[in-house]
């Protein structure tokens, strides 16, 4: 079992900035490809940005291309989005997920395993 758990999210005016990190911890002797989801107030799930196990791979949603940024740490286990020049349509809860997933499943909530319980993110005009 893995527990990803989600930091920094928070209130920033539109144009801001924020890093948001995940800590996965339990079993991390399996290296895992991570992503990032959100899900605003009234609306489903969508994805946002993911990372392949080695790094190597990065995917985006057009919505948020050239703004964020996915990386990520394998020595400590931790995941990072970087969100830059934010909208207030960039308002959710975002969302950590971890999984054994095939590079062409990146984007898909489904072949995810384990979820963080969210972090809000506020983006104010």
């Amino acid at each position: 079992q893995v527990q990803p758990k989600e930091s920094g999210g928070g209130l920033v005016q539109a144009g801001g900035s924020l890093m948001l990190s995940c800590a996965a911890s339990g079993r991390t002797t399996i290296v895992y490809a991570m992503a990032w989801f959100r899900r605003a107030p009234g609306e489903d799930r969508e994805f946002v940005a993911a990372i392949s196990s080695s790094g190597s791979t990065t995917i985006y949603a057009d919505s948020v291309k050239g703004r964020f940024t996915i990386s990520r740490d394998n020595n400590e286990n931790t995941a990072y989005l970087q969100m830059d020049s934010l909208k207030p349509e960039d308002t959710a809860v975002y969302y950590c997920t971890a999984g054994v997933v095939n590079t062409i499943h990146l984007s898909e909530g489904f072949f995810y395993n384990y979820w963080g319980q969210g972090t809000q993110v506020t983006v104010s005009r």
